[in-house]
């Protein structure tokens, strides 16, 4: 789920409640749908079709990430991404072999959650219209465009279980179970405000001086710091609460329980 950019220059769900996976730390996520989805993750562990539509759903979604940074980018002045063939979203141009599929597939089983991300778009702020500005549009378009994926699966999720009357036990409504829930990690997480990831680029338009110095020379250190967070739960009371917030906030745009 390591996003961000680079700079260079069935029946309705159950009613019931779960605590989220040990692993995940001790928040209690009590929405049905969202329980049902992470008990589809969970399971997705020793299921090998759901783990290959796991890692297909993140490759899938990082993509539309990059291209959404890549897109921002091209509309705010700067060329880079797209004179190097980022401006696509073709998964092929944007996976990274070590980031987009191994390190999720470990993680996955080691932290419980897949954790990656495809190469980060190339932006030079400097051909940017207005760099401190547009920097702030670029990074924020990637969290957006999965927020925007989540939507429309949760209304394509609910339009299968609600109309259709299909069964959670379905692969297709699985499937797109774990598109919400990974399309709203993917835009949560990057919204974590540690460089490299995209909250940090949002952060730093209204840093100043020394402040932003200081901040940016953090980068360097930005994926070990994430990583031990991560590894040591600390990052658990906001990321799990973020989910669920943002979970509800999108069933209830998407007209709350249709039955």
């Amino acid at each position: 789920m390591l996003q961000g950019v680079s700079r260079e220059g069935s029946a309705p769900p159950r009613e019931r409640s779960v605590r989220a996976p040990t692993r995940f730390g001790a928040a209690v996520i009590s929405h049905p749908p969202l329980a049902l989805c992470l008990a589809v993750l969970e399971t997705s562990r020793t299921d090998l079709v759901l783990m290959g539509l796991t890692v297909g759903v993140l490759i899938l979604s990082s993509s539309v990430h990059e291209f959404a940074h890549a897109l921002v980018a091209h509309r705010c002045g700067d060329p880079t991404a797209y004179n190097q063939g980022r401006l696509t979203l073709d998964p092929l141009v944007h996976i990274d072999p070590f980031w987009s599929i191994l390190v999720p597939i470990v993680t996955f089983f080691s932290l419980g959650f897949p954790f990656g991300g495809a190469k980060p778009v190339p932006v030079n702020p400097f051909q940017l219209r207005h760099p401190a500005r547009d920097m702030t549009f670029v990074a924020i378009a990637g969290p957006i465009s999965n927020l925007m994926i989540a939507l429309l699966c949760m209304l394509i999720w609910k339009s299968m279980v609600y109309v259709g009357g299909m069964s959670d036990d379905d692969l297709a409504v699985q499937a797109l179970a774990l598109s919400v829930l990974l399309n709203i990690l993917l835009a949560v997480f990057n919204m974590i405000p540690i460089p490299p990831l995209d909250g940090s680029r949002v952060l730093a338009y209204f840093l100043r001086g020394k402040t932003l110095e200081t901040y940016e020379q953090l980068e360097r250190f930005g994926i070990l710091i994430i990583v031990g967070l991560l590894y040591f739960g600390a990052l658990d009371q906001v990321l799990w609460p973020a989910l669920d917030g943002t979970w509800d906030l999108l069933f209830l745009v998407t007209g709350g329980n249709w039955s």
